[in-house]
């Protein structure tokens, strides 16, 4: 960490060249001499990553950013926002600290955090912004969380964790133990330490794995910002053992969307062919499994086993987007230009055989417009297209 980053002349630099080309900028060279054009660089590179994940670091005055992959593996402010109030207490210790916006939002519901961050110069760099945060009731430490843990043999009232990919896993990781910490393999040990276990786990990994390589699991929440997974949470209690609650979120610009259930419940849909409006559930729903479930609360019908599309004949307010038919046309180029003259539509696929690009390539149709085409398959196995407006 070189402090003379924040020296009033280079920050002022660094914010009036926050929109340059960095590649022309690093090739003028820095007029600074006790700051290279690399640190320069990295620091404007890594505060334009925070300008929307992070407005509050972005918009106050001498906050020292850390590498860029720092800012992209850190959690956005409104998820932290949001796993802030699963939290509650004392104490908590954040195993997995970074760049510390989650343990920031965690001071803010527990009187007392501990961040811990194996990264000496990332550590630095979090202790010095929490005074420009003004936050006071968070420690650090450098070094391993679990050594902590074991050190100082100290109970806290929560464990905060975000197991992220071994460097040396081949391909996709889609268990819980290909991730450091391994958590699965650990969390007896983390047991010992409290009652309470939150998990912050990759998007791409399977809920139901997930649960079976753990225990104790008494709460799911598929966090979405935008119609976009970003985070899947499972809260841990000791000894826990009765029906575990799924609690799926999305964040939009205009509302939060949410439904809760659980797989305990008794949830069977009914099928039938399209009604007068379609239904497509938010990715935090489609990401929890509950396809079953969301046909019943709502009582709407489902066009297929697999299609994961619903109808109804009454318009009601549903977590998702919802459309109303216009045509239901068969799969043929022909006969949907007769219906769609511009040859312009936004098409999606549920239970399809082709890719977007694969239909588009073959219809020859522009993206865009007022008109929504679902390409689904129905309760009688046929291929069809729904020709919708959005409601």
């Amino acid at each position: 960490m070189n402090t003379k980053i924040l020296h009033i002349e280079i920050q002022d630099f660094i914010n009036s060249n926050l929109k340059s080309d960095i590649t022309k900028l690093i090739l003028k060279g820095s007029s600074f001499e006790a700051v290279s054009i690399q640190e320069i660089a990295a620091q404007i590179e890594a505060k334009n990553k925070c300008e929307k994940k992070l407005p509050t670091w972005f918009s106050l005055k001498n906050i020292y950013f850390p590498k860029k992959l720092n800012i992209e593996q850190t959690s956005s402010e409104i998820t932290a926002k949001y796993k802030a109030n699963l939290v509650f207490g004392n104490t908590l210790i954040d195993l997995t600290g970074g760049f510390g916006v989650d343990s920031y939002y965690f001071s803010k519901k527990v009187k007392n955090i501990t961040h811990c961050e194996i990264d000496k110069e990332l550590s630095g760099i979090v202790t010095y912004n929490l005074g420009i945060l003004n936050s006071k009731n968070i420690s650090t430490y450098v070094g391993d969380g679990f050594e902590y843990l074991e050190k100082n043999n100290t109970k806290f009232d929560w464990i905060y964790a975000d197991p992220s990919r071994r460097n040396d896993a081949k391909g996709k990781v889609f268990l819980l133990e290909d991730c450091l910490p391994n958590i699965p393999k650990n969390l007896e040990f983390l047991f010992k330490y409290t009652g309470n276990i939150l998990l912050k786990i990759s998007p791409i990994l399977d809920i139901k794995s997930a649960i079976h390589e753990l225990k104790f699991v008494k709460e799911v929440h598929v966090v979405a910002v935008e119609n976009e997974v970003k985070e899947l949470l499972l809260v841990l209690e000791k000894n826990y053992i009765q029906q575990i609650d799924y609690k799926t979120i999305n964040i939009t610009k205009k509302s939060i969307q949410t439904f809760n259930f659980n797989f305990n419940s008794i949830a069977l849909a009914n099928y039938s062919k399209p009604k007068k409006y379609i239904y497509e559930p938010n990715v935090a729903i489609l990401k929890s499994g509950a396809f079953q479930q969301i046909s019943t609360h709502y009582k709407l019908d489902k066009l297929h086993q697999h299609s994961h599309l619903y109808t109804s004949n009454n318009l009601i307010d549903f977590p998702g987007r919802t459309f109303k038919i216009k045509q239901i046309s068969s799969y043929n180029k022909k006969e949907l230009t007769k219906f769609i003259p511009l040859k312009k539509a936004n098409i999606t696929t549920r239970n399809f055989p082709e890719t977007v690009a694969q239909i588009r390539k073959k219809i020859n149709f522009k993206d865009g417009g007022n008109l929504y085409l679902f390409f689904t398959t129905n309760l009688n196995n046929r291929h069809i297209v729904l020709i919708c407006e959005k409601v």
